[in-house]
């Protein structure tokens, strides 16, 4: 192959590496039955029941009541981890005490089950994004995908780790039951139900008070919509929550993959240049081999030895 050809040969790779419009469409978005929660942030008062509920319907480390009433948790910003699905945050951004909840979100168009490979996460047709231990790899694709950075591993447990997550108490709700952090709110600051009528609910609020709200309903468009909302009446990055866009990382992500993958074309088109790079390395090393062997020769080397003159 000469250079020209070879020239052919990239440029028509590049091409072929090209995302083209031809993507498969994405066919995930809100569900017509899906469920949510409604979390007002200004009626929350930092008592974090929510985390001892939670961890008792988990069955997570148990820990009495009273340790949960400590204030002390709120001299840093913590996250979910493996052994707590949930953690409320105490803020003062206006100088006021303003306590947030966290969770993992369960995005309409959840990162985390595009980005496993083995299926191990499941968008449920009531929203719910459930995790299957059975299936998981361990390959923490699902950490590094949430835009929220939800997920956690495990990294205590050597034998049969996890990942760890909110399970928006799944067996509570198949039982018609509301999840545990929300029948235990004693001042109401969750409401659990349908998500399309909570998203209604939360805009009626926001008209009836407007000097007590953000003029916007976390969660409602967020990485193309989550099943946990959000009131607040500052904006929710100032509560620790990302500024985000309203497309699903699935939706980038995925269209990338199915671009480049498209009928095993471009993998293939990368393997062959990748055997040519090769083939051209080796060759040109060959040649150097042989031109030093023309060059000892000349000085009368070879294999019995000698000694240049």
């Amino acid at each position: 192959m000469d250079r020209r050809e070879f020239t052919k040969l990239l440029g028509s790779m590049g091409l072929a590496l090209v995302p083209g419009k031809a993507a498969a469409s994405h066919p995930h978005g809100p569900l017509a039955d899906g469920v949510g929660v409604l979390v007002d942030t200004t009626v929350c008062i930092g008592c974090r029941k929510c985390e001892w509920a939670c961890n008792r319907s988990n069955n997570l480390p148990e820990e009495e009541l009273s340790s949960f009433e400590s204030k002390a948790a709120f001299d840093s910003y913590r996250r979910p981890d493996a052994s707590h699905y949930t953690v409320v945050n105490e803020f003062k951004p206006n100088g006021e005490a303003i306590w947030a909840k966290t969770q993992c979100m369960h995005c309409e168009d959840p990162a985390c089950v595009s980005a496993c490979i083995v299926s191990a996460f499941k968008k449920r047709s009531d929203g719910v994004v459930a995790y299957d231990l059975s299936r998981c790899l361990g390959c923490r694709y699902c950490i590094l995908a949430c835009p929220f950075q939800i997920p956690a591993y495990e990294y205590d447990n050597a034998f049969t780790p996890q990942v760890r997550k909110c399970t928006f108490c799944i067996e509570r709700l198949d039982e018609g039951k509301a999840p545990a952090c929300v029948s235990i709110c004693p001042v109401e600051c969750l409401t659990y139900g349908k998500r399309e009528e909570l998203i209604e609910l939360a805009h009626r609020k926001i008209e009836r008070n407007p000097d007590r709200y953000v003029d916007h309903v976390y969660g409602e468009h967020e990485v193309g919509g989550t099943s946990w909302l959000y009131l607040s009446s500052v904006p929710m990055t100032e509560l620790g929550f990302p500024d985000l866009g309203t497309d699903a990382v699935p939706c980038v992500t995925e269209t990338i993959q199915h671009s480049i993958f498209k009928n095993f074309i471009p993998p293939i088109a990368l393997f062959a240049f990748l055997c040519q790079i090769m083939w051209l390395t080796r060759e040109h090393g060959n040649s150097d081999d042989a031109e030093k062997s023309d060059t000892v020769d000349a000085y009368g080397g070879g294999d019995e030895g000698g000694t240049a003159s």
